[in-house]
């Protein structure tokens, strides 16, 4: 079975530049927004949860797709484990079914920069949160439980309830728990 041929255009507020223009498509999937993330945009969701097995989804341009190299991983990888095709024009790259070797090697480029680009974003974070704290204005996020709360869950671990109960039940995630446990046992020390 032959895939349809789908297309996917972005345009910001106030752009006129043409996309896609002489590309033969049966559906066009067209959304016109300032979104930076992947989940203020309705459209491309609709245009994933559209798009099936088989069919090739054709773009623009990579950052019509997404605006940031993790959110353009994440969002080949999915459509391409779904057995969609994608065709970025301008940088005349494809990926999917009809993936080269040379489109495979751009993908774990674009992973691995997609990986630098958040540990650049982490970093600068941890910069700033530590500049904040020397200026006084940053003292972190609050705690989620009362002192009088993490007491228990501490006591209740102690008694040998099983962390992912404790966990759903005081409404935090398993990581919390252990964190909780560590600074209760260092409290206790």
């Amino acid at each position: 079975m032959s895939g349809r041929h789908i297309g996917y255009i972005r345009a910001c507020v106030g752009q006129t530049a043409p996309q896609l223009d002489g590309v033969p498509l049966n559906r066009v999937f067209d959304e016109t927004l300032n979104a930076k993330s992947l989940h203020d945009r309705p459209v491309l969701r609709a245009c994933i949860d559209y798009l099936l097995s088989g069919d090739v989804l054709h773009v623009d341009s990579m950052d019509r797709l997404a605006g940031n190299l993790a959110d353009l991983s994440m969002t080949v990888e999915t459509l391409t484990a779904k057995g969609v095709t994608i065709r970025f024009h301008k940088e005349e790259l494809v990926f999917g079914a009809e993936q080269t070797p040379m489109g495979k090697l751009h993908i774990r480029m674009l992973e691995a920069l997609a990986g630098f680009e958040r540990a650049l974003v982490r970093e600068r974070q941890r910069a700033g949160i530590e500049e904040a704290r020397k200026k006084g204005v940053y003292s972190g996020r609050k705690p989620t439980l009362t002192p009088t709360r993490a007491r228990e869950l501490c006591q209740r671990a102690a008694a040998g309830e099983p962390k992912a109960q404790l966990a759903r039940e005081f409404g935090i995630s398993r990581e919390a728990v252990y964190k909780y446990l560590a600074r209760g046992m260092a409290d206790n020390s």
